[in-house]
């Protein structure tokens, strides 16, 4: 992936950093894997905003993703590298030898005509799906799942992958992107290599509107309110929030307070926290 910025010509060109798009080939989706995508946009089925700062943006169609990758020791061509709007990946469309199509994250180094497979004895190669048990120590992989054959729910995102560091029993301990230890079912499946668009962080919004066409609605800072509004609103001129630490709306800690219920139930597969 390659970043392309901008001549300030204008305020929102001066810092502004695109995507090339270099990777792509092909700009028209597969009209077969395409569902509609109704977003609620902040609100519940009753209509009341309960995430704030959503809405408007871009109409998006829904891209069919085969997170499950259940079409075991059928070979796969990568027919071509597409985007998507629903995340910051890519993904690529796969022929597969009986005629079926499907769309899979793109992995990093995954070059159109490459041959991708899904087993428990296939080769070692970036985009093949394996079992953790088959895969060996220190290899990077994607797209993991967390209960066997549910599919993937982890690393995902542009530029992602973990690393398996150790196998005991009937678990295989990996380190996550977030520097996460965490133990995993050997049983379950995950991809080979790194999920391609490495260079998503780097992109710079530029201006508020673009910021609304991918349907982000303005913030306002809680001390620019009134006290009615928010627990850090008031005073006079420029004044601290007033409090110890700052809070949300509703007056709970907010900003670094770990929010993760005590008695979760995943809390036994936790080696490390996340820092």
């Amino acid at each position: 992936m390659s970043i392309r910025l901008y001549k300030a010509c204008t305020a929102g060109t001066r810092n502004r950093a695109v995507s090339g798009f270099t990777e792509i080939t092909n700009y028209k989706p597969e009209k077969s894997l395409l569902k509609k995508n109704h977003r609620h946009k902040g609100h519940n089925n009753r209509g009341i905003i309960t995430a704030r700062h959503r809405g408007g943006g871009h109409k998006r169609r829904y891209r069919i993703i085969d997170f499950k990758r259940n079409k075991t020791n059928i070979k796969a061509k990568v027919a071509s590298i597409n985007y998507d709007p629903n995340r910051n990946a890519r993904i690529a469309l796969l022929h597969y030898s009986d005629g079926e199509k499907r769309y899979i994250l793109h992995a990093r180094s995954l070059k159109i005509g490459d041959t991708v497979m899904s087993g428990k004895s296939i080769p070692l190669e970036v985009g093949n799906t394996l079992p953790l048990k088959s895969i060996p120590l220190g290899t990077a992989v994607h797209n993991i799942e967390l209960e066997p054959s549910k599919g993937g729910q982890i690393v995902r995102a542009a530029g992602t992958y973990a690393q398996i560091v150790a196998k005991e029993g009937k678990f295989a301990t990996l380190k996550l992107p977030s520097s996460e230890v965490r133990l995993i079912k050997q049983e379950c499946c995950a991809t080979i290599g790194q999920v391609g668009n490495i260079d998503a962080n780097n992109i710079v919004v530029g201006k508020a509107g673009r910021k609304r066409w991918l349907g982000k609605r303005p913030r306002v800072r809680g001390v620019a309110m009134n006290p009615v509004d928010h627990p850090h609103g008031g005073g006079e001129g420029r004044s601290p929030i007033g409090k110890p630490c700052p809070v949300t709306p509703w007056g709970k800690p907010a900003l670094g307070v770990r929010t993760r219920k005590k008695q979760k139930y995943s809390n036994q597969y936790i080696l490390r926290r996340r820092k």
